[in-house]
């Protein structure tokens, strides 16, 4: 299963980022393999319309869960459209190797 995991940082021991669209990065971990690897969002930045351009590359990375701290109603409803499962968190103090070692 790919999860992807909302981080401000490029590594294990960034903080996680209670923002989806606008997070800094991603952390793509594959909960099979255990690997992980990170991308830059380049979506933070838009205008408008992050959340919904955001889960376009959820989809495109075959993503099957998304942990973060806050979906904005139209990304919500994307994501329940691809069937991406969501789970919140509002404990911006995690970083994302303590949720890694929890999903293991």
């Amino acid at each position: 299963m790919i999860t992807v995991i909302s981080s401000l940082g490029d590594n294990k021991d960034a903080q996680f980022d209670l923002r989806f669209g606008r997070a800094a990065f991603f952390c793509i971990y594959n909960e099979d393999t255990k690997e992980t690897k990170f991308i830059a969002n380049k979506n933070k930045d838009a205008q408008g319309g992050a959340g919904t351009k955001t889960v376009e590359t959820m989809v495109e990375l075959g993503v099957e869960k998304v942990i973060s701290g806050d979906f904005g109603p139209k990304a919500q409803e994307l994501l329940e459209k691809f069937n991406i499962q969501m789970v919140v968190i509002q404990d911006d103090s995690n970083k994302i190797k303590d949720i890694i070692n929890k999903l293991s």
